[in-house]
């Protein structure tokens, strides 16, 4: 009989041995875009919070596109056609960083680019995909309207046809990048159904009025997009879709990739309050000496690291072509459900400290809330989790 092997050292960040789940090139990435965001996010992302600014997005764009974070997970046309893991890590570590920095990320590559490259014409794909790839374009997605969030087949935003082109109309409200952006996909009602567009945002009667005061994703650009009859040539309309399952599709492929990136956002408030639990010292010792706050650290050790085990296996499901919406709304309902809550207790641990921007934690808890909300609230995912448990419809 042979003797038992040396059992590894326990990895406190890595409690479960997750790594032993990646391979070489699923690491190069991850520590790339790590270094990445250590070096040009971090140093600055306090300050741009409480300014209530991304001052340096077009110079982080171009950054992110040299790095291939741009439509990654995307073939051809410059994009890296990296794993649905790859891009998964990358999400976490961006949100690791800041939410409004993966917001930045997921909307150029999981909806802008992601709708051109799947629903787009050959001509839009080379127009548009490699300057986007390579960051020099930033896009923007325009689905959510002022008075419907949650219903997208209510939109009023309307195009019809006149002669040979399309005169779009309409309204659309949160929408990230706007101010900044070369180019907007807008979905809008035709007589034939819900149709998406390719719209240049330098077209005549497009303005995108930044939002301000806001308390969330503060260093995110949210705008309004106006379209005041914005006139369209007839190939302007992506040609491979027509319905909500256009937009709702790539709506999909950006929840997954907040599914990776909830768990950044608790990584760091959770590893803020370990090292604060080691430091900190209360009646003549460190805080992480006592029972109820290592009740703590366990209980957020156990939901972050099974947050991210969810998250790795539906990479793997999607990079098997397996991975359906339904199992995408689980994974976004369980992981930002319990980021958030990761970041409240670990606030509960630095007292007073956590609501400084000193520390990550407060910042990542109010970015939270809005992750939890877009891309599908709560009761969405409930919902559409519900359906398929019992078949029965109750969104009507």
């Amino acid at each position: 009989m042979s003797a038992p092997s040396k059992l590894p050292p326990f990895d406190a960040g890595d409690p479960l041995g997750l790594d032993d789940l990646l391979d070489p090139e699923d690491l190069a990435i991850r520590d790339t875009v790590r270094t990445w965001a250590a070096d040009r996010v971090l140093p600055y992302i306090a300050d741009w919070y409480e300014s209530g600014e991304l001052p340096a997005i077009r110079e982080l764009a171009r950054e992110l596109g040299s790095i291939g974070a741009l439509g990654m997970s995307l073939k051809g046309y410059g994009c890296a056609g990296a794993t649905a893991v790859q891009y998964g890590l990358a999400c976490l570590e961006l949100e690791a960083a800041d939410s409004g920095i993966r917001s930045l990320v997921s909307v150029q590559g999981s909806l802008a680019m992601y709708a051109i490259h799947r629903f787009g014409s050959e001509e839009q794909k080379q127009r548009w995909l490699p300057g986007m790839a390579a960051g020099e374009i930033i896009g923007c997605f325009g689905l959510t309207e002022p008075d419907h969030g949650s219903d997208p087949a209510g939109m009023r935003t309307f195009a019809k046809r006149d002669g040979g082109d399309w005169v779009l109309t309409g309204r659309k409200m949160w929408i990230t990048n706007g101010s900044v952006a070369g180019v907007a996909v807008v979905w809008a009602q035709t007589d034939e159904g819900i149709r998406g567009f390719v719209v240049p945002t330098d077209a005549a009667g497009f303005s995108a009025p930044e939002i301000k005061h806001k308390w969330s994703l503060r260093a995110s650009v949210t705008s309004e997009l106006v379209l005041d009859e914005v006139r369209l040539p007839a190939d302007a309309v992506l040609p491979e879709v027509t319905g909500l399952k256009g937009p709702l599709s790539c709506l999909s492929h950006a929840r997954y990739g907040i599914v990776w990136g909830s768990m950044g956002a608790a990584r760091s408030s959770f590893e803020a309050a370990v090292e604060y639990a080691k430091t900190r010292e209360q009646f003549g010792r460190p805080i992480g000496g006592f029972q109820l706050t290592q009740a703590k650290l366990a209980d957020m050790a156990v939901e972050l690291h099974k947050g991210i085990l969810l998250a790795h296996h539906l990479g793997r499901r999607m990079d098997a072509g397996k991975l359906r919406p339904e199992q995408v709304s689980f994974g976004k309902l369980n992981n930002v459900r319990e980021a958030i809550e990761i970041c409240r207790t670990s606030r509960t641990i630095l007292g007073a400290n956590g609501i400084s921007l000193e520390y990550p934690v407060m910042r990542h808890a109010t970015n939270l809330e809005s992750v939890l909300t877009y891309e599908g609230t709560v009761e969405m995912h409930q919902l559409v989790l519900g359906k398929a448990l019992t078949g029965l419809d109750a969104f009507r």
